[in-house]
């Protein structure tokens, strides 16, 4: 083939790994809308997102053959329409999963596995067509390029080369630059232009080239034109075995690192992009080192890919050590080796099996690709919720010291360098797995100038479900909630007055209130103290069965008949519930950037809330601090969605009480507000406040309400900055604020508790 021929097929892979990842990017944010910020929501995306890549690998080199014999066309022409097909997905996925959300209103709570198995069942339906259109362009292409050279026996590592470097370009531009620009659907559009320009350039350019007939292509035979020889069958197993746990191993890791590298990377989601972009870059230069080796005739053996393996399969354990204290950098390059070996192997197999054959090839890849369908499901419902994080990273590290032993058998103590990368492997496991500690046995503390960790003390309880990592720490009032390393919230009166505040606001006496977020379940109790009939929502439930670590009456609360804890994302219980509630709470997992927090602060949540409220409710939506643009997005976004809003500091001094409802709300006096509530709840307030008398509590109330906050100063005059599904003004940031930070305009609504204060 020309060169010219060459970059183009080069160019249009790159292309295609571009669209592929930018189309995983949007649709796991997309499911989370649909589905729930869930663990295996994120698991089943990506797993079947593989699986279609290996069926369609494996069909593609079996029906490419007949239809161009078929149809007397160029393979180049199959492959542009099946561009142009992928190019339709990002029309249809979004439609689908819209469907498919309302048909499991009825499928129970998100816990359930009824509820699981049927989401993770349209999930798949959703975008598998989709993605066994990806599978099928590796085939394809390398048909063509056997068909115009018969002697390239390494088109799939090129191939391959290209459409990794393009999935890496596709994964960091989409989260740091496209959706902040474009938004979710027009960086959909995006996608689906580009591979209907790759549809048009690829049939135009293969209407130039007639169809070889090949009678060999696509046969097993070891003919000189395939230049396939006749494998040992031991030798084929042992590929092919090596094939699916190089799949299952890396593929389960990655979900592993992202909870395991939560506390240092927090969890915007930056964190996963940067992870996936460090993962394929390193997977590329992998691979380019391989063809650059392949060129020069210097290739690493595969054992000596797989003592390497073994090693640098440990080293997120060892540099994510707390007692390190390495920054966010160090921890992601400790993927970077692994990443680079795996990267460097997997095509390297690849070729020396198929030898260029598109069918042999296409095999091969499907059974890789299968472990990558294994591989998430088995780190979120198995690894991680009964071994946690250090030990999953070890036990998926041994299948490769296992595959370098049978890979030397005997010889492994007689050559030097594989005794040396086998001790190696040993000594550097065995201490990951008894010398280093993970994040689930301490935690980060942030202090003014530096941060620090804190070994979890005795008595602190460690909880693993299939959604996160749940720590319940401390005594007394410094108890604290910990989701995958992260502060969530602590015992505090903030969350007492997310429920009596609004509350004490109503003019007619409440019935009943809805928490979403549960948390350590004080904004609960305080509900309860009321007499009301109160339901809370929350995500993980780990996190509901902590209840009892920070209340002594949890069994009688628990058992309260008029109280209800619910496992389900927040918007997906407003959608199914038929009931309406005097109040709705909301108290958002923390920082305000948090990766799907967005759906808890956007104009068609808070519609959804509006249709949930009693027309005299009350929303009470929690702002603690940040970046004041986002409390202005979240100001604007309530705004568009409610005509009545006030806003209040916190009893504490930081952070905001917004209160929004559908009719005037009419601000009571101290007075007022004290007769309202009952005295269950006055004992409820009094818990961590030492009041004196009604007289003090009183002053209280005074002091709260003087702390009003006019609405109209937290609105932006851009009307642009406010929240929406399609828009996540939260999430997506890096461009408005580096413009932002280089023009000093960049202004922060600070998180420090004010000096104390007395209630006068």
């Amino acid at each position: 083939m020309t060169s010219k021929l060459n970059k183009f097929i080069f160019l249009l892979f790159f292309l295609s790994g571009f669209c592929g990842l930018l189309y995983q990017v949007v649709w796991v944010r997309l499911a989370f809308t649909s589905f729930g910020v869930i663990t295996p929501v994120l698991s089943v995306i990506v797993s079947v997102f593989m699986l279609g890549l290996a069926l369609g690998s494996f069909w593609g080199g079996r029906i490419i053959a007949v239809m161009t014999r078929r149809f007397k066309k160029s393979p180049l022409i199959f492959y542009a329409v099946t561009e142009l097909f992928i190019g339709a997905g990002a029309f249809a996925v979004p439609r689908l999963f819209a469907f498919g959300e309302t048909l499991l209103d009825a499928a129970g709570a998100m816990d359930s596995f009824r509820y699981l198995f049927f989401s993770d069942v349209i999930i798949a339906i959703s975008i598998l067509p989709w993605c066994i259109l990806m599978g099928f362009t590796y085939p394809f292409m390398m048909f063509f390029i056997k068909n115009m050279d018969p002697r390239n026996r390494t088109s799939f590592s090129y191939l391959y080369l290209a459409n990794v470097l393009g999935a890496m370009c596709g994964a960091s531009l989409t989260a740091w630059v496209l959706i902040e620009l474009l938004g979710f659907r027009e960086s959909l559009m995006l996608a689906a232009s580009l591979n209907f320009l790759i549809f048009i350039s690829a049939f135009a350019v293969g209407l130039r080239f007639r169809f070889i007939p090949d009678d060999d292509e696509g046969q097993t035979s070891s003919s000189a034109l395939q230049g396939k020889p006749i494998r040992p069958a031991e030798k084929k197993i042992f590929t092919f075995l090596l094939l699916f746990f190089t799949g299952f191993c890396s593929m389960a890791m990655e979900i592993v690192w992202v909870r395991s590298f939560t506390p240092v990377l927090m969890t915007t989601i930056y964190a996963f992009a940067s992870l996936l972009t460090v993962y394929l870059f390193a997977t590329w230069v992998g691979s380019f080192l391989y063809r650059r080796h392949a060129r020069m005739n210097q290739l690493f053996s595969p054992g000596r890919l797989l003592g390497f393996l073994a090693i640098f399969s440990v080293f997120p354990v060892f540099f994510n050590d707390p007692r390190l204290m390495m920054n966010e950098y160090v921890v992601l390059f400790s993927i970077f080796p692994f990443c680079a070996a795996l990267g460097y192997l997997t095509p390297f197999l690849i070729d020396d099996y198929a030898h260029g054959n598109a069918r042999e090839a296409g095999k091969a890849y499907a059974v890789n690709i299968v472990g990558c369908v294994a591989g998430p499901l088995f780190a979120s419902y198995w690894f991680l919720p009964h071994v946690g994080e250090k030990f999953s990273l070890i036990l998926l590290g041994l299948p490769f010291g296992i595959f370098f032993a049978a890979y030397y058998k005997k010889e492994i103590f007689r050559k030097t360098s594989a005794a040396v990368l086998f001790i190696s492997a040993v000594v550097l496991m065995l201490t990951a797995a008894f010398v280093n500690i993970s994040y689930e046995d301490a935690y980060l503390v942030f202090g003014d100038h530096f941060r620090d960790f804190q070994l979890l003390e005795k008595g602190s309880v460690i909880r693993r479900d299939h959604t996160a990592t749940v720590i319940n720490a401390g005594e007394g009032l410094n108890k604290r909630l910990l989701v995958n390393g992260i502060g969530i919230t602590k015992l505090t009166q903030i969350t007492k007055m997310m429920a009596h505040l609004p509350l004490a606001f109503l003019e007619e006496k409440p019935s009943s209130a809805l928490i979403i977020c549960l948390g350590m379940g004080t904004t609960f109790r305080s509900a309860l103290s009321w007499n009301i009939k109160t339901t809370a929502v929350e995500l993980v439930p780990s996190v509901r069965d902590s209840f009892g670590y920070y209340f002594d009456d949890a069994e009688a609360i628990l058992n309260n008949p008029l109280g209800a804890i619910v496992v389900d994302d927040g918007r997906r219980f407003l959608k199914r519930t038929g009931e309406s509630y005097d109040i709705i709470t909301i108290d958002p997992p923390p920082p305000p950037e948090a990766a799907g927090s967005s759906l808890l602060y956007s104009e068609e949540f808070y519609a959804l809330v509006k249709k949930r409220l009693k027309p005299h409710g009350i929303l009470q939506q929690w702002f603690p601090c940040g970046e004041l643009k986002i409390l202005q997005a979240v100001a604007r976004s309530l705004s568009n969605a409610f005509p009545y809003v006030k806003v209040y500091k916190s009893a504490e001094g930081w952070g905001f009480h917004f209160l929004a409802s559908n009719r005037p709300i009419e601000v009571p006096s101290a007075q007022t507000m004290l007769s309202r509530i009952p005295r269950t709840a006055k004992k409820d307030l009094a818990e961590w406040f030492l009041f004196k008398d009604e007289i003090t509590l009183l002053r209280f109330f005074r002091l709260m309400l003087s702390q009003e906050i006019p609405f109209s100063a937290l609105l932006n005059a851009d009307q642009s900055i406010s929240i929406t599904d399609d828009r996540p003004f939260n999430e997506y940031f890096f461009l408005r604020r580096t413009h932002d930070s280089l023009r000093g305009r960049y202004k922060v609504v600070i998180c420090e508790p004010a000096p104390a204060k007395s209630v006068p």
